[in-house]
């Protein structure tokens, strides 16, 4: 069991108020937040910040969607951080474009603080062996 003492949260999504709102969620609860505009700016911080745990991407960002820079964090990143591709616009097409890249987990907007930060929770148990450390997440 890895013992995660400050879990390190990356958010990327082009609504300001949403990726700020769902920072605070998440800092209330331990975590270090970056926060990422575009994809572009999310492959820049996970390259830039090897103490990441997880990433969370908006699917629909200008210059590069979360598709886009989740394909391009597997490629470059050695260590396979679990991602959440989050969307308002899961339709069959997309959901047949998302599952080509793997990420950990898919949540439609809107979702409720209980359903995101359980989200976070279990895949924190899943590739870490515990919650989120010393503080419950919900």
């Amino acid at each position: 069991m890895v013992i995660l003492s400050q879990p390190t949260l990356l958010i990327a999504d082009d609504d300001r108020a949403f990726r700020e709102s769902l920072a605070e969620v998440f800092r209330r609860r331990g975590f270090t937040i970056h926060l990422a505009a575009d994809g572009f700016e999310a492959i820049e911080m996970v390259l830039a910040d090897s103490q990441l745990h997880l990433i969370m991407l908006d699917l629909n960002m200008p210059r590069l969607t979360g598709l886009e820079a989740l394909g391009e964090i597997r490629q470059r990143v050695a260590v396979r951080l679990p991602a959440v591709l989050m969307s308002a616009e899961l339709d069959d097409e997309v959901l047949r474009q998302v599952e080509f890249y793997q990420p950990t987990a898919v949540m439609e907007k809107p979702f409720t603080v209980r359903d995101i930060t359980a989200r976070v929770e279990t895949m924190f148990h899943v590739y870490y062996g515990e919650g989120k450390g010393t503080t419950s997440l919900s």
